[in-house]
Order: C-alpha cells, then structure tokens, then sequence
C-alpha cells in the first residue's frame, strides 16, 4: 500500500497449468533456462533488457531483475548486473558484465572474475550437395530451400562455450580451450587430477582424467632423496630401477623410470614444473586390460606456496 492506501495490483504472469510453446533456439551466449514460473524453456533476458517474474535475466551471467524503476507495483524491471569483481587478462583489467575482443578470433566476456569466449567467426556456405547437382538448373542456381540452406550455414562451423585458460588455440574449426589440471589428489602414490577441455571430436566441453606421480610413499624419504651439499632443496630424483605401477588392484605391463619431485630442508615444497602426457596400460588378474592418461614429470620447482590437495582457495 502507499501512503496515499492506494493497493496497486500486479499483473499476474504465471498460469497453471502449464502451455508451453516449443523451445526457442537462442543465440549464441545467451542461455536457454526455465522460465521463472517453473513452465517452459526461454531465451533469459540480456544486460539492459526488460524482464519480470517469468521472463527472468540470465543466470549465467551474474545478472538479476532490477524492480527499483517501477515503484510501487514492482511489476517490470530491467536486467542489470550484480556487483562483482571484475576481470584481468594480460595485465588490462574488465569491469564486471564487459564485452571486450582481445583476438580477432574469440570475443569475451567478463563475469565475476571468470572469463567466458566465444569464437568470432563468419558463417558462410560451404561447397554442399545442394550445389552440386547442376545439370536440370543454370550454372549459379542452388536447387535448396531455404531450410536447407540454414542447416548447411549452422553445420559449416561449430560453436561452443569457453573457459578461461588463454592463449586459445584453433582446431579443424573448433576454438580449443581448457582449465588447468587440478593439483594431484595424492601427495604421495599414484592420484588423479582433472580439467575440462572440449579438445575432442565434438568440440564440446567434457570433464578429462589423468593419473599423475608426483613421488613414491617412502618411509624415510631424505635416505632415499641425496640432497646436495650447501643446498637445501632437490628438485627432482629417479629411483634406482625401472618398476610397474599399481592402480586399483592391477599393475602396468611395462616397467617405468619415472621422474618424481623431491624435498626440502626448509618449508618449500617441490611440485611438477614441466610435464607431458603418456598413456599407460593396466593388467588385472582375470580381468583384461586398461588404458589411462598420465603426466610423465619432466621437471619440478620447490616453492614456499604449499597446499594441500583438493584445497580450492589455494590460489587466493
């Protein structure tokens, strides 16, 4: 009620039970979410657009439904973004919700400190069957409908969200993007670290696993690892013999010299510097064989930084 007793109604958006109409196909970077009575698919509204209880703002950006312009109903808002951190990519620092273009290739956007692109291309036709076929038609002519050539211009490259691991590299037309390997899961013994990259045939964003061996559970680890005179750490140690490796109950076929990060006298902590990837393959007593991703340490730096697997703040 205001001041003066006046009630004003709000007009009622949501009806039950629900009529949805088919799902809209939106355009690229804008997400395709449930209304906000909970009914059918939409296209959530953009930065600056009006929404309201069921039209509402896209989630995936940090963004809300301003009501503060329609008072006093508060029927009708505009999306705007919430306050947030912004975003630093090669030392130029992005507000918060800001659009910016730093490769011909891919435009970005900046949302709460995270970086999301998206690549910049112009669609094209391509050499099709449609127009292949030329013999009943002047030179020049297609003979597609104008569905068919839809199709043909969204299938002529592909489109696919990013992350924010930079410089972005491109592929048989697809945007190769991926997060950084996660620290491994075992300070000690063989553990498993992820990322998500869309470097596949699908060019689509999938969650990938590694074993990684960052060094061997000794009991007395400064017997083992000679650590220089005058120095106080030793980045990197082999053990005497090539050995297999055991995972879940099964052993590898092959015997491996592996390179694993040492110790030091102070508080520093050595991890992986340099690294690549290996693919190594497990046998099992009466139950065949299998094959897993590993990071083959090349190199490691001792660092004061020290944290404990799985710690999500580490980086703060």
């Amino acid at each position: 009620p205001s001041e003066t007793g006046e009630v004003h109604q709000r007009k009622e958006v949501c009806r039950w039970p629900c009529r949805c109409p088919p799902v809209p196909t939106c355009t690229l970077g804008v997400s395709l979410v449930k209304d906000g009575c909970g009914c059918c698919k939409i296209c959530a509204k953009q930065s600056g657009e009006t929404c309201n209880e069921a039209d509402i703002c896209d989630p995936h950006k940090g963004l809300y439904c301003d009501y503060s312009e329609d008072e006093p109903r508060y029927e009708t808002g505009v999306c705007a973004y919430l306050v947030a951190v912004g975003c630093e990519l090669n030392g130029v620092y992005y507000l918060n919700g800001q659009t910016f273009q730093p490769n011909p290739l891919y435009k970005c956007l900046c949302v709460s400190g995270a970086i999301g692109c998206t690549p910049v291309f112009t669609a094209r036709l391509a050499a099709s069957p449609c127009t292949r076929v030329m013999g009943r038609k002047k030179p020049g002519q297609s003979i597609c409908g104008p569905g068919q050539h839809k199709q043909l211009q969204s299938t002529n490259y592909r489109l696919m969200s990013a992350y924010r691991s930079l410089p972005l590299v491109l592929k048989k037309k697809c945007l190769v993007q991926a997060t950084p390997w996660t620290p491994c899961s075992r300070t000690c013994g063989i553990g498993i670290s992820s990322r998500v990259t869309n470097d596949n045939r699908q060019c689509e964003m999938k969650k990938e696993k590694r074993l990684c061996y960052i060094r061997p559970c000794l009991t007395n680890t400064l017997k083992t690892i000679k650590i220089p005179k005058g120095k106080t750490c030793q980045p990197t140690f082999q053990l005497p013999t090539a050995e297999k490796l055991f995972f879940s109950g099964c052993s590898t076929t092959q015997s491996y010299k592996l390179t694993f990060c040492g110790v030091c006298l102070d508080k520093r902590c050595c991890i992986p510097n340099k690294s690549k990837m290996i693919t190594v393959q497990f046998e099992c007593p009466k139950e065949g064989f299998f094959k897993w991703k590993m990071m083959w340490i090349t190199s490691c730096v001792c660092q004061r930084i020290c944290s404990a697997p799985g710690d999500i703040f580490s980086e703060l």
